[in-house]
């Protein structure tokens, strides 16, 4: 299995696309060149080989949100999408104008078979489809490597610039957000430490390095307050005393209850009682309530990736 990280795919990827452009330049050669594009197609490297996929698909299904808010910054429309929770920023996409395709963790054959979609784009919670969906349409995993996450980021985000041809705006998009992973990065020196916490039906999770929500730490350079197990995408669980113990200077707080739509307090109800109050982070008034669709559920899209980096920076700076 290869991962979307992988530095090969790059490079594969702009020899294609510069394949594509390699044409003559006569009237005659214009129409074949038409002719061409509409047939043109791009190799794809992901996480779970190599597929052929056509350049420029109209018919995009697509069940990663990090994927659908990429497409969106760029001015991609799917033609298919999850029955989710969607994020505000997101939020169009709940209507019945987009061909549903199951939810995000069970693809809806039937459905996607009669859509006739060009190419079909998956992640971590289907890719366990992978075969059944390519015998449908071209189908790619697109799934973030957590290990290195924004390098696989970039990765992605280039292999849908080729795709779509966008390499430019991917570029563009991708150099700002470097600008403000730069300036995040350098107001967590010395802002203290941190702890991330996910509250789901009243219980606690810690995430720490290395997770699913590591950016915060890995790349944006907070302070973990301390070490934090992990097991794959799942965090600590862990009790009030434990982040009592810990006194983190910031907490960040994630409410799965209210990113998936299920009943539950909220996670500000939760962590209302002493032990929590009483940590630095409560004291100074340092508890962030993220956004928990955008952290939980999107992830690493263009606009969305933006968004986490900036509430951080808010966290960090207010």
């Amino acid at each position: 299995m290869k991962n979307p990280g992988k530095p090969g795919a790059i490079a594969a990827l702009a020899a294609s696309v510069l394949a594509l452009s390699a044409c003559g330049g006569s009237a005659d050669a214009g129409s074949e060149q038409a002719a061409d594009a509409a047939s043109a197609t791009v190799t794809v490297e992901h996480a779970q080989g190599e597929t052929e996929v056509p350049v420029n698909p109209e018919n995009v299904y697509t069940f990663d949100l990090g994927v659908l808010d990429s497409m969106d910054s760029l001015g991609i429309t799917p033609g298919g999408v999850p029955q989710a929770t969607f994020p505000e920023a997101l939020g169009e996409y709940a209507s019945d104008d987009y061909t549903k395709i199951g939810s995000m963790k069970e693809p809806d054959f039937e459905a996607i078979a009669a859509g006739g979609p060009d190419l079909i784009i998956i992640s971590g919670r289907t890719a366990g489809s992978y075969e059944e969906l390519s015998r449908i349409a071209p189908t790619i995993d697109l799934s973030i490597d957590q290990a290195a996450p924004i390098d696989s980021f970039k990765e992605v985000s280039t292999t849908l610039g080729a795709i779509f041809q966008k390499e430019d705006q991917v570029a563009e998009r991708l150099s700002a957000i470097d600008s403000s992973i730069s300036d995040v990065h350098a107001a967590a020196e010395g802002a203290g430490t941190g702890l991330i916490v996910l509250t789901s039906g009243g219980e606690l999770t810690a995430y720490g390095a290395g997770s699913r929500f590591g950016l915060i730490h890995d790349v944006l350079g907070v302070e973990p307050a301390t070490e934090v197990k992990a097991d794959g995408s799942h965090g600590e669980s862990i009790s009030f005393e434990f982040i009592a113990e810990t006194n983190p200077d910031h907490l960040f707080v994630i409410d799965r209850d209210s990113a998936v739509g299920e009943s539950g307090d909220a996670a500000s109800a939760v962590l209302d009682n002493e032990l929590v109050n009483g940590t630095t982070a409560g004291t100074e008034d340092q508890i962030t309530y993220l956004d928990a669709a955008s952290w939980y559920l999107v992830g690493y899209g263009l606009n969305n990736v933006d968004a986490m980096v900036s509430s951080i920076s808010d966290a960090l700076t207010s």
